[in-house]
């Protein structure tokens, strides 16, 4: 990658076909979510007599920690030994069938929590029957398994959102292109929302839940765009680093108008930021600016509820995320400030 691009011209009459046809798909300009900032970086260096540095690398993205690894281990109950037969008349006879069937026992998460949910929602009433049948001591060990899975109900819900592959799939990067953030929609921020308040219902003793809805959220969630995000905000941060660098550059030799001259770089900068920075580059960070304060609002929210449950690799991970993810936002902003600071002495003639 070169900031020094060549002029367009036409090729000498007595080039070969085959030269004229590369050069023509070759093109005289660069596409892709590089263009917009490698025109702002040359013209800056045209500008301001600067040079540039190498070719800028991909925006990083810190790789969550793998599923298996974040997964909270739960202490089993009794139930599996438990004979069916003695909860003949309540409901929750069949929940606990599904529950000790070899499906139940290897189900994903996600269907682990609403079995568990179904026991909550469920077994009060059972509870009450064994009771008044008089049956108090499996009416006990039902208590005694219902406030378990209350108590262990915030890590449930980790294990099946946060801590599970969809949540993972949110993170993962796919490939910059010049639609992004354009070609989104609001289906992940209405699902992530949509789980949020779930959590919040569920944590204040609603069980209910519907089953298909409730995974149907979470695919939704596993097309979201969250890694992207981060390495676009990234890639925009490796240009702006470059053009702030510039414009240091230039101020180490002394101001830009030095008392009683007025360069003609006083008069281009300004054009050139107005043409390839405003018009170029603004409109999309505007853009990856207003996807994040959509994006990442009910992941932390999510993120609060769950805070006494996080285990230290998932903490880690979050809190590396907020801070670069934060200051990621805030570069355009930054990189104003480096413009007017380099324009300052010119203002004041």
């Amino acid at each position: 990658m070169r900031y020094n691009q060549p002029m367009c011209s036409s090729p000498h009459p007595g080039f070969l076909v085959p030269l004229l046809l590369l050069l023509v798909l070759a093109g005289c300009g660069r596409s892709g979510p590089d263009q917009p900032f490698e025109l702002y970086v040359d013209r800056l260096a045209r500008t301001l007599d600067t040079t540039p540095s190498s070719p800028m690398l991909p925006g990083a993205v810190a790789r969550m920690p793998r599923t298996g690894d974040l997964r909270l281990e739960i202490a089993a109950d009794r139930l599996a030994a438990l004979d069916f037969l003695d909860l003949r008349g309540c409901s929750l006879q069949v929940t606990i069938g599904k529950r000790n069937s070899s499906l139940g026992r290897l189900a994903r998460d996600s269907q682990k929590l609403l079995l568990e949910l179904e026991y909550l929602r469920l077994a009060p009433e059972c509870i009450d029957y064994l009771r008044q049948k008089g049956d108090s001591q499996l009416a006990h060990q039902l208590q005694q398994t219902w406030e378990l899975k209350r108590q262990q109900l915030p890590a449930r819900i980790f294990n099946a959102t946060l801590a599970n592959e969809e949540f993972a799939q949110l993170w993962r990067p796919a490939p910059l292109g010049n639609d992004y953030p354009g070609n989104t929609n609001s289906s992940v921020i209405s699902a992530l929302a949509a789980v949020d308040a779930l959590a919040t219902r569920w944590l204040g003793g609603d069980y209910r839940a519907d089953n298909e809805a409730f995974e149907l959220r979470l695919y939704d969630i596993s097309l979201g765009d969250a890694g992207t995000l981060w390495r676009a905000l990234a890639h925009q941060d490796n240009w702006l680093d470059e053009a702030d660098r510039l414009l240091q550059q230039r101020l180490a030799r002394g101001p830009l108008c030095p008392p009683g001259l007025r360069p003609d770089a006083a008069e281009i900068l300004p054009a050139v930021v107005r043409k390839f920075f405003i018009e170029g580059i603004q409109p999309r960070a505007a853009d990856l600016g207003r996807r994040y304060h959509e994006l990442l609002p009910p992941i932390r929210s999510l993120e609060q509820q769950l805070a006494l449950v996080l285990p230290p690799g998932y903490r880690h991970w979050q809190s590396h995320r907020d801070g670069t993810l934060d200051a990621l936002a805030r570069r355009p902003r930054e990189h104003v400030t480096e413009l007017q600071a380099t324009l300052s002495s010119c203002q004041k003639q």
